[in-house]
């Protein structure tokens, strides 16, 4: 198939990981495992000609210190694009920092694509890297770096992208971190299937075992992997503490990594003209990408219509159904994501001959940050030249189940698709919203809930629900009485008394 000269393809990529126990450890930093990443990426499409200086567009994915996750001491790059093209002799005339979530790598991957395809550029670096595990490393050993750094170059930044994640209600109950939420709308889901907690747990454990198998074979792990069964995995212990109900330490992504990625763009003449084999080419097929509601205006907790969404466009407009897919990538951070886009969704099984990651998923690889999809989008693109005319597909997740991106790729030439937000989301925005109780006081029943746990030891109790007068409510407690019963018994579907608050609702069991 003849496709159209700017048609924008992928020609190179590179994976990069700094081990804080191999012989040649060395504490990079961010921008220093970004670059590496870069190089690789450059070098992977064997072209005839020297790529970095028809680069003319870069952009980076968020770290979590720039994402407002963490804060690193030694401080950082002011324009991580532009530090990172600086390594790599890349003179840019357009330098992006996307923003926050875990299917920006599709977002940036879309904007750089559709530069190319406008003719404003003919070749874009995208990028991005984590470096926590050296961070508290050397924190921990008392040890000191200097990362600061400027350029003077301008760079469009994208924002953070928070608005409609959560709600100022969500957040005054514990919604923060995303285990908390994650063990929400897991447990909605383990509620809508009537499921106990045992039964649910080994369902956890075997759709997760074959990512341990996958990671201990990929170079590019954050750390030494070696499989597990599904009982080491779901079961809690001494090495696999409870983090948030039902949640052990074990089904949590990992984010003390130090791992870097990074995509090459260029349009199809650029790389004929670089000399880029056509082997190393690889298309985008279909992409789309859909934002969900702020979780107490989701009609079920533990569904995800938006990924549902946008995985349907993105086989609709390649043209393909799920059994013309030869590998998957299911961002994992946590099980309930993969199991509303790969089980629940496409009607896949956990033990899929196909696979439901090509990289071994973030607890066990490495959740790289927002940057853990362009691990996938480099590892599939790898898979995929290896048997070429097959097709790839890349679920990204990003917030608390808030955004879903989905891109299906092939070495098969086609031209550009784009990627489809637009129609998806007037869709989805209007569908029916749960209405909440303003004040909800009296008895209520139990829809979902977790339980924190600091130390191994259950601290708070999270609970959202009906009034059994009507309306949703939300409600917390510390009271060590009520957290020991949570743990105790099953709280699906019991009833509790419910107290309001100006700030945070409290309860009782009934």
């Amino acid at each position: 198939m003849q496709v159209s000269e700017t048609t924008p393809i992928i020609v190179g990529v590179g994976q990069f990981v700094e081990r804080i126990d191999a012989p040649d450890y060395a504490g990079l930093s961010f921008a220093d495992l970004s670059a590496r990443a870069g190089a690789a990426a450059l070098a992977d499409a064997r072209a005839a000609l020297p790529l970095a200086p028809m680069v003319k567009a870069v952009g980076a994915i968020r770290t979590f210190e720039e994402s407002g996750a963490m804060q690193v001491p030694f401080g950082r790059a002011d324009k991580m694009p532009l530090a990172v093209a600086r390594r790599l002799g890349i003179e840019p005339e357009v330098a992006i920092l996307e923003k926050v979530g875990g299917q920006s790598p599709l977002a940036l991957l879309a904007d750089m694509g559709a530069r190319i395809a406008s003719g404003e550029v003919t070749a874009a670096l995208m990028f991005g890297s984590e470096a926590i595990s050296t961070v508290r490393h050397l924190t921990t050993r008392g040890e000191s770096r200097d990362w600061a750094e400027h350029d003077d170059g301008e760079m469009i930044d994208k924002g953070m992208g928070f608005e409609g994640t959560l709600s100022p209600v969500s957040i005054a109950h514990g919604i923060r971190a995303p285990v908390v939420a994650y063990a929400l709308c897991e447990n909605a889901r383990r509620a809508r299937l009537g499921l106990s907690r045992e039964a649910y747990a080994a369902e956890m454990g075997r759709l997760f075992s074959p990512f341990t198998e996958v990671a201990a074979r990929n170079p590019y792990s954050a750390a030494a992997v070696k499989p597990m069964s599904a009982g080491e995995i779901a079961t809690p212990g001494e090495r696999n503490r409870m983090i948030a109900d039902p949640y052990p330490l074990k089904l949590v992504s990992r984010d003390q990594v130090n791992q870097a990625a990074a995509v090459l763009l260029m349009s199809v003449k650029a790389a004929r003209e670089a000399g880029v084999p056509e082997e190393r080419w690889v298309f985008l097929h279909g992409a789309a990408l859909a934002n969900e509601r702020e979780i107490l205006d989701r009609p079920d907790i533990g569904a995800y219509p938006a990924a549902r969404a946008a995985i349907a466009s993105a086989f609709a407009r390649a043209g393909r159904s799920v059994a013309d897919i030869a590998a998957f990538d299911f961002y994992s951070c946590f099980p309930i994501p993969v199991f509303n886009a790969a089980i629940d969704g496409l009607g896949l099984s956990p033990d899929d001959p196909r696979g439901l990651t090509v990289t071994g998923g973030l607890p066990y690889f490495g959740g790289a940050g927002n940057n853990y999809s362009m691990h996938a989008f480099a590892s599939m693109a790898e898979r995929l030249r290896a048997k070429p005319g097959d097709f790839g597909f890349v679920g990204l997740n990003g917030g608390f189940q808030s955004k879903y991106g989905a891109a299906i790729f092939s070495t098969e030439p086609c031209e550009w698709p784009g990627c489809e937000t637009g129609s998806i989301q007037q869709k989805l925005d209007a569908a029916a919203k749960p209405s909440m109780a303003p004040a909800p006081e009296g008895r209520g029943r139990i829809g979902t809930y977790t339980v924190t746990y600091a130390k191994g030891v259950p601290e708070q109790a999270i609970v959202i629900g009906e009034m059994l007068s009507g309306g949703r409510f939300i409600a917390a407690s510390r009271e060590p009485e009520t957290v020991t019963a949570m743990t105790e018994v099953d709280p699906l579907g019991r009833e509790v008394s419910v107290t309001p608050s100006e700030k945070r609702n409290s309860f009782t069991f009934a």
